[in-house]
């Protein structure tokens, strides 16, 4: 039997809600999705620059986590 802590709730929680704030600001799905999990990316950032006209995917890119600062 697997049980669910607290954080993994709270957490799960808000990739949700992160997934559908990017979905309603016009994130395709599987992209909302991915970005929503990742919480390196900032959320408030990736909608300003969709509601300033550039493309969902373009956003993601332009604000990409730093693999190198992350491991």
């Amino acid at each position: 039997m697997r049980t669910e802590t607290a954080g993994t709730r709270e957490g799960r929680r808000v990739a949700h809600w992160r997934r559908a704030q990017l979905a309603e600001s016009g994130f395709p799905g599987a992209l909302a999705a991915r970005v929503a999990d990742d919480s390196r990316y900032d959320l408030h950032a990736l909608i300003e620059l969709v509601e300033r006209d550039c493309n969902p995917e373009l956003a993601v890119r332009i604000l990409a986590p730093d693999e190198e600062a992350t491991g």
